[in-house]
């Protein structure tokens, strides 16, 4: 433990330093948001800890200088710490605390940005209406993100009972926010000091670090990624939800019964590590059950845990009964790309639904290639087709053909393309596919169409422009006839949906994949729809978008983790609502033992390239909500097994006890060791990240499962062993005589030293089952 007398020290050879750093520096020194995080809470009141929050700042602020000792952010709900504008030099010093756990830089995290429901209800091959029948309404989600909409009809609370008695939360007011915009259903709305709207804007960040803005501003929603999800986690019914026509049907969210609290703490331009932590400290202050948070760093500035605003305030909130549920992020196909990794989170992969968006490519010859996207185009059979015309032979003058193949910015001549249709690929992956639709459109083109297999799975959205993307093998047969016909022409219809698609789910092709940040929690955990998701926007999202002579949908379609995380949140309410009495890793226990692995053709679910999905691609499966109401058996990843993560991990005891607030607390034996973290931190999965060939270099894992079904059941063992290694488990038989009583068993992994089998990691599960409950945990191991 860093003791008084150094940080003493510290403080003084600072305050030496400020003349000579001020002198060497005459316009000023750079100051930039950090956070102090200091773990589990002191207590005391709000004031009295906000008071030695200002002490310690201006313990380490030169004298002249004391006029700017302030915080952006005070955090003393869940756990403690404070944000504020610092020097390299101050944020060094206060460091050496020895109070404080760690200080990092205000980061900037991102945005990772109906039908969904009733094909998760057919794929669970159950009934909703006995089950759903025992969920209640008592349940709260809070909702990080942009904001909200309150005016859509997703957010009606009619026929909702009172507010929960034991909700503590406030409906703040802005100029174009009321309290009267809360209502039973949207039970609270905070906001926060946000990035600017501009992504682009300079202020928005400076080396990826935030810039808080003052908080000013309202709840209200201004992008419209807040309002989707929350609706999609929660939203009441609403009959006839539809995007201009497409994806028509009743909308509503997992949790419909549930309440809503939002937490205004990002915008166009990404959110604030600060602002996030304060809204998790805050969410769990008012009194939430589950937390939704669609927001994460890039997979190639992950942190360690201690200093990821996230997880930090996700493992207090974990203390305090509250499941935070996060998306893994956009990063995918490629490994190590997964976010929110850690293993008191609930990680959400992305898949698609049974249903497609349609639009058909006629060409002159009279073929029709089927494509992909979003377009409210006015072409028709009937009206008339029009040239087709590759962008390499559109090139504008002096641009390069490979630049003109791409729709790269400035590569086409506009006389060579204004009013046809223009075909371009994607060997260019800078170029997105919103950056070439603008290209194409505002050469004076027709319609677009995209061939590219990266995000075909993902469709585009692109209004009232005519647009298609297609494969690479269609996109030949599209170049073949350019080049074999004197004129070639062709139409690309307006899109349809496709209801019944098969086969789905399939692992979504942006989804980021495992493992994470540690190799011995298997991540993401679960799988949920995140493509082409219908739900609830403002009315001035997207005006782009908007065909011609339509208003503004008050639904939107959006794809992205971010939309698969409010799916899983409003499914954990739904458990939570029915089993209140369950811990947060009870209710991520059921749902990730009861996913499925099989789509809706009956085979292995596969990835968008047609490989079968493995642990780092959906985590347990499919969620399943409907069959997480009655998992069997579940697993308690407890407090005492996250701390002990940490200790294995690396961390130092002095240091796992402040996050703990547990002067007592002892780091197990055999720290640090990752081999550990996998055979003793009990969690639904298993991830082994070193096995070795030969004698006596087999990996044992021991978990302890708890009955929560019925007395007197017995549970059998079955085995999905990939080739080559050899899994056993002992006892291979689980007997419980009544409800609540645990039993522990081992699993051993072992590779022989001639087996045949590839170095890497090699994917299974163990299933109990009793005959009426399959209980599947899935699992990872590296050979080496």
């Amino acid at each position: 433990m860093v003791n008084t007398g150094r940080f003493v020290i510290l403080v003084l050879a600072y305050r030496f330093l400020v003349p000579i750093l001020s002198s060497a520096e005459p316009d000023h020194i750079t100051r930039e948001s950090y956070v102090v995080y200091m773990g589990s809470p002191s207590g005391g009141g709000h004031e009295e800890v906000q008071a030695g929050h200002l002490q310690m700042l201006s313990a380490i602020v030169a004298s002249q200088e004391q006029g700017r000792v302030a915080l952006t952010q005070s955090y003393h709900h869940a756990f403690e710490g404070f944000a504020a504008k610092l020097t390299q030099e101050e944020a060094a010093a206060l460091s050496g605390h020895e109070r404080v756990v760690s200080v990092f830089k205000d980061h900037a995290l991102q945005l990772h940005t109906t039908r969904s429901w009733d094909f998760l209800e057919v794929q669970s091959g159950l009934s909703p209406g006995r089950l759903g029948r025992r969920a209640s309404g008592d349940v709260i989600i809070g909702i990080i993100d942009t904001g909200v909409w309150p005016e859509s009809p997703s957010f009606d609370d009619a026929g909702m009972r009172d507010v929960p008695a034991r909700w503590r939360g406030v409906c703040m007011e802005g100029p174009d926010f009321n309290k009267s915009s809360c209502n039973k259903k949207l039970i609270g709305a905070r906001y926060y000091g946000v990035m600017p709207e501009s992504s682009s804007s300079s202020n928005a960040s400076r080396g990826g670090v935030a810039t808080p803005a003052a908080t000013t501003g309202s709840p209200r929603d201004t992008v419209g990624h807040g309002t989707h999800t929350a609706s999609t986690a929660a939203g009441s019914v609403v009959s006839d939800a539809n995007y201009y026509g497409l994806a028509g049907g009743a909308a509503k969210g997992g949790a419909p019964a549930s309440r809503v609290a939002v937490y205004r703490a990002c915008s166009l331009g990404g959110c604030s590590s600060s602002a996030v932590l304060k809204a998790i400290d805050d969410a769990v202050g008012d009194g939430v059950d589950v937390v939704s948070i669609s927001i994460g760093m890039s997979s190639a500035f992950q942190s360690d845990f201690l200093a990821d605003p996230i997880a930090l305030g996700a493992f207090h909130a974990h203390q305090r009964g509250v499941l935070v549920v996060c998306s893994g992020g956009n990063d995918g196909p490629d490994p190590f790309t997964v976010v929110n990794s850690a293993p008191w989170l609930l990680t959400v992969a992305a898949s698609s639904i049974d249903r497609s968006f349609q639009s058909s490519i006629v060409l002159g010859n009279g073929a029709v290639v089927k494509g992909v996207a979003i377009n409210f185009s006015n072409q028709s059979l009937s009206g008339g087709k029009y040239p087709l015309v590759f962008g390499a032979q559109a090139a504008a003058h002096y641009a390069p053909v490979d630049e003109a193949s791409n729709c790269y910015p400035g590569s086409l001549n506009a006389q060579k393309v204004a009013g046809k249709i223009v075909v371009c690929v994607s060997t260019e992956p800078t170029v997105s596919r919103r950056v070439k639709k603008l290209v194409a459109e505002g050469s004076g083109a027709m319609g677009l169409v995209l061939i590219d297999d990266a995000e075909k799975d993902v469709p585009f959205v692109a209004g009232g422009f005519a647009m298609s993307q297609v494969g690479t093998d269609a996109g030949a047969q599209i170049l073949e006839y350019i080049n074999t016909t004197k004129n070639p022409t062709a139409v690309i219809l307006p899109t349809e949906d496709i209801r019944d698609f098969k086969p789905a789910p399939v692992v979504a092709s942006f989804s980021a994949r495992g493992p994470g940040l540690t190799e011995s929690i298997l991540k993401p955990d679960l799988m949920a729809p995140g493509v082409s998701i219908l739900a609830a926007t403002i009315p001035s999202a997207e005006s782009d978008d908007v065909p011609p002579g339509k208003k503004p949908s008050a639904f939107a379609i959006k794809s992205g983790t971010s939309m698969a995380c409010p799916h899983v949140a409003g499914a954990a309410a739904f458990v939570k609502s029915a089993h209140p009495g369950w811990t947060p890793s009870m209710i991520r226990s059921a749902l990730m033992t009861t996913a499925t692995t099989r789509n809706n053709l009956g085979k292995l679910v596969a990835t968008s390239n047609g490989a079968a999905a493995t642990g780092h691609d959906m985590g347990a499966g499919e969620m399943s909500p409907l069959r997480a109401l009655s998992p069997g058996l579940v697993f308690d990843t407890s407090t005492e097994d996250y701390l002990n993560f940490l200790c294995y991990y690396g961390y130092k005891e002095q240091i796992v006890r402040k996050v703990s607030g547990d002067a007592r607390f002892s780091c197990p034996a055999g720290a640090p060791s990752p081999d550990l973290i996998a055979a003793a931190v009990n969690y639904p999965s298993i991830s082994v990240p070193r096995l070795q060939r030969g004698k006596k270099k087999m990996v044992t894992v021991t978990r302890t499962a708890i009955n929560v079904g019925a007395s007197n059941t017995t549970y059998a063992a079955a085995v999905e062993a990939p080739p080559g290694v050899e899994v056993r488990v002992s006892p291979d038989r689980l007997v419980f005589s009544e409800r609540w009583t645990t039993a522990r068993y081992e699993v051993t992994f072992d590779v022989a030293e001639g087996a045949a089998v590839s170095k890497g990691y090699a994917h299974g599960a163990v299933t109990w089952s009793d005959g009426a409950h399959s209980v599947r945990t899935p699992f990872a191991v590296n050979v080496l």
